[in-house]
C-alpha cells in the first residue's frame, strides 16, 4: 500500500479517536476513559504482535527502542486524558481536535527542525504558518 493511502488511512483512525472521545468526555471520567482506550490499544497491538510471531516475523528488541516507544506511550497517555478534559469543558470537535492535532503537528516539526536537524522547504515552512494561523483563528472564536 502507497504511504500516502496509509497516511490518509491512519489519519481517518486519528479522526475516529478523536471523535469517539468527544462523545465518550460527557458520560465518563477522564481517568476512566484514558484506561478503557489504553486497553483496548494494547489488546489490538498484542494481537498484531502475537499475528507477527506466528508469521515467524524477526522482531528485533532494543533498549534503546523500548524505551523511546515507553516515552511515547507516556505523551500519547497524557494527551489522551487532556483530551477527555478538554472535550469535558464544553470545546466542540469542530474546534478542539483542530487545535490539539495541528499543535501537534507544528511542535513535533520543532522538535524534528531543533533536535533532529531536519531541512524545512519554503513550502513547508509556509504550511507550518498555517497551521499557527489556524489554531489562532479557532482558538479566537471559542
Amino acid at each position: 500500500m502507497p504511504w500516502l493511502l496509509l497516511a490518509l488511512l491512519t489519519a481517518l483512525c486519528l479522526a475516529l479517536y478523536n471523535f469517539f472521545i468527544k462523545l465518550a468526555a460527557d458520560h465518563i471520567p477522564a481517568a476512566v476513559g484514558a484506561v478503557v482506550l489504553q486497553l483496548v490499544a494494547a489488546a489490538l497491538g498484542a494481537v498484531w504482535l502475537v499475528r507477527l510471531k506466528l508469521q515467524g516475523q524477526p522482531l528485533p528488541i532494543t533498549n534503546k527502542g523500548l524505551v523511546l516507544a515507553a516515552l511515547a506511550g507516556l505523551g500519547v497517555g497524557l494527551a489522551e486524558i487532556l483530551t477527555f478534559v478538554v472535550f469535558s469543558r464544553g470545546v466542540s470537535s469542530s474546534v478542539g481536535t483542530p487545535v490539539i492535532v495541528g499543535g501537534s503537528v507544528l511542535l513535533t516539526a520543532v522538535l524534528g527542525l531543533v533536535v533532529l536537524r531536519e531541512a524545512l522547504s519554503w513550502p513547508q515552512a509556509l504550511g507550518l504558518v498555517s497551521i499557527v494561523a489556524g489554531i489562532v483563528l479557532l482558538a479566537r472564536g471559542h
